[in-house]
């Protein structure tokens, strides 16, 4: 069970999306900085100096100065301001992937279409080579791409 495991363990795509969830805690903590610390700010200004991260609906029967504080009551609220920062997260993030895989699939090679290898025969209908000039089937002889019957 444990050689089994090992190759599990071993096999390339476990260790591709090992890596994979390695870097996206690192790129998640990037992505969180950059629109709590370099975003909201400005756009919190632009709408009237709110900071999103305080926005909340409290839904008990007491009123509190901050989100802070609201939670260190145990107050029940609907944190609005922490969801528009996580929406746009989300959306950073999705935005990158995006770019990212769009520059990986500009560098795959594009297989280009392969060659017929057989054609029709135009008297009995059955595949043949390409290069074939006679049919094996019916024995008709074949015309060339310019129409000329080959002998």
């Amino acid at each position: 069970m444990f050689t089994e495991f090992k190759k599990f363990i071993m096999r390339g795509n476990v260790l591709d999306l090992a890596i994979g969830v390695v870097i996206g805690a690192a790129f998640n903590k990037i992505v969180d900085s950059t629109v709590n610390d370099i975003l909201m700010p400005p756009i919190g200004l632009i709408v009237g100096k709110v900071d999103f991260s305080n926005l909340y609906i409290n839904l008990s029967d007491k009123d509190y100065s901050s989100l802070a504080a609201a939670r260190e009551a145990g107050a029940a609220t609907i944190n609005y301001g922490l969801f528009i920062n996580n929406v746009l997260n989300f959306l950073i993030i999705s935005f990158v992937i995006f770019l990212l895989i769009r520059q990986v699939n500009r560098f795959h090679k594009k297989e280009e279409p392969k060659a017929a290898e057989t054609k029709k025969c135009p008297e009995c209908i059955s595949d043949i080579p390409v290069v074939a000039k006679r049919c094996p089937a019916c024995t008709s002889y074949l015309s060339n791409d310019e129409g000329e019957t080959v002998v």
